[in-house]
């Protein structure tokens, strides 16, 4: 566990900014690791395919920069890597994460092996995201490192299992690094996922309403004004239950409340889903713990509130 102990302390409090399609780019990664939490994207956001390399120079580069000037240390970067059969990309990204030594790995939708053992070999490490521990068990038994529990809540690709079930099932049996997402928001709800048996928080939909993400503003709005309520849980858009915001389905022309199931045999990272408003770009992905985001701010203030708020937490259990 030591990697994860070095890890912790790095960061000013115990979360990873989840990789957001099309939205997390160079600017959202690199105020993320200034600011003390692992910033990542996924590798498909960098288009063409050669985007990505110029996307390692920037980031490794910039935040080289950044520590020699103020003698302080960054957080580590994530890159993201979709496993699925449609992302014919996915080998040429694992070479570039291997040339410039991607300090983690996130993989999603399918565990491999080599995968693994490719990131291994420079010293990297694996996080897989799973639904249910049955997805976990295989993760783990092919080489991941650690898991990342995507439960009910979560934005865009989300599981249905509460993440006091799934947590308290994967603890049964795995002590390694598990990170946990669903609706997290605030520093008060990252030491609830320490409380529970999770090392960290995965924190997505609240980035999006950050300065520096890749979102329009009408989406960093919706983020802004959106609650719980406002969440749909769907397989339509890319064939995989998800949550999106209604206000943008229903300025896709759909009616939320009575959307057909997607087709998985039908995703396709290369054309981006199942109808014709493409997820992410026209049906916003979302988690449910929106309600807590009440203005569009810098990456730089919105961690620093989750550093008060978590400390505050702790103050008041310890009282």
């Amino acid at each position: 566990m030591t990697w994860l102990h070095d890890l912790k302390a790095r960061l000013s409090v115990p979360v990873i900014g989840s990789p957001l399609f099309i939205i997390s780019t160079p600017n959202l990664v690199i105020a993320q690791c200034k600011a003390g939490v692992v910033g990542s994207f996924p590798s498909l956001n960098a288009r063409p395919e050669p985007v990505v390399e110029e996307w390692f120079k920037r980031i490794i580069g910039e935040l080289g920069d950044w520590e020699a000037k103020t003698g302080k240390k960054a957080a580590p970067y994530a890159v993201n890597q979709i496993v699925h059969k449609s992302n014919n990309r996915l080998m040429h990204d694992i070479d570039m994460c291997v040339k410039y030594k991607a300090p983690i790995v996130i993989t999603s939708l399918g565990a491999r092996p080599e995968l693994n053992d490719a990131i291994h070999s420079y010293g990297g490490h694996t996080l897989h995201d799973v639904i249910n521990v049955t997805h976990a068990r295989k993760a783990i038994e092919k080489g991941a490192d650690g898991l990342i529990a995507v439960c009910a809540g979560a934005g865009g690709h989300a599981g249905r299992l509460s993440p006091f079930a799934l947590v308290q099932e994967i603890r049964q049996w795995f002590d390694g690094p598990l990170v946990l997402s669903g609706a997290i928001a605030t520093g008060q709800a990252v030491l609830a996922a320490e409380a529970m048996g999770a090392d960290l928080g995965y924190i997505g939909s609240a980035f999006i309403a950050t300065t520096e993400a890749n979102a329009s503003d009408a989406y960093k709005k919706a983020i802004v004004e959106g609650f719980a309520d406002d969440i749909v849980y769907s397989s339509l858009f890319t064939g995989v239950h998800g949550n999106y915001l209604r206000p943008s389905i229903v300025a896709a022309g759909m009616d939320p409340d009575n959307l057909p199931e997607g087709d998985v045999r039908k995703m396709d990272f290369g054309s981006g889903g199942n109808t014709e408003a493409k997820a992410w770009k026209d049906i916003w992905g979302s988690g449910q713990g929106i309600g807590a985001v009440g203005a569009v701010e810098s990456v730089e203030t919105y961690v620093g509130r989750l550093i008060t708020g978590y400390a505050a937490a702790k103050a008041r259990l310890n009282a």
